[in-house]
């Protein structure tokens, strides 16, 4: 039986290796392959052209899946003072806009890093900020300050894009964390 098992694995290999040899995968093919046997993205990408236009003109337009609802609908009211600027906008692309955010928000989505930040919310009052989550905060705890608050290109937390590498396509995988200046970081 147990060579039976190997003789089996040997020609699985030599299949998957033929296969593999066979075909030219470009990095995008490998890249995607890899991110499908990761499970995928771990929050939605932001696919709204609204949202990416009007909100990723001034910051990394963040996947709805980072907030609950109530959150994205606070601060979508607030624009006025979004975090000390004016981001008004037009009432149609606001309601637009607000509507996309809450109907993929962490409390409608399944997807792996949604549903951790909805479990780790504890309180009535849902956070604006997605630095402020429970999650994220314990996922970030063991990056010291000087990495990315002291390096010109970081300066905060929430440049989500400039440490993770695919968080435009909602993928937040901690192998895939490269700090300017500093390089890949594993904890």
């Amino acid at each position: 039986m147990k060579n039976r098992n190997v003789l089996w694995i040997a020609l699985l290999g030599a299949t998957l290796t033929a296969g593999l040899a066979g075909s030219a995968w470009s990095d995008d093919d490998y890249r995607k392959f890899k991110k499908g046997m990761r499970g995928g993205p771990d929050v939605a990408k932001a696919e709204n052209p609204a949202y990416v236009k009007e909100c990723g003109s001034c910051h990394f337009a963040y996947q709805p899946g980072f907030l609950p609802s109530e959150s994205w609908i606070k601060l979508m009211a607030g624009l006025a003072d979004h975090f000390g600027d004016n981001a008004e906008l037009a009432p149609e692309d606001q309601k637009s806009i607000t509507d996309y955010l809450t109907a993929n928000s962490a409390d409608k989505s399944g997807q792996k890093a949604a549903v951790k930040i909805m479990k780790s919310i504890k309180t009535s009052q849902p956070p604006l900020r997605i630095t402020q989550t429970p999650y994220f905060v314990h996922e970030h705890r063991e990056i010291p300050l000087k990495l990315y608050k002291d390096n010109p290109k970081v300066k905060s937390l929430s440049h989500c894009n400039r440490c993770h590498v695919n968080a435009g396509e909602g993928s937040f995988n901690e192998h895939e964390v490269n700090i300017p200046g500093v390089g890949r970081w594993e904890d």
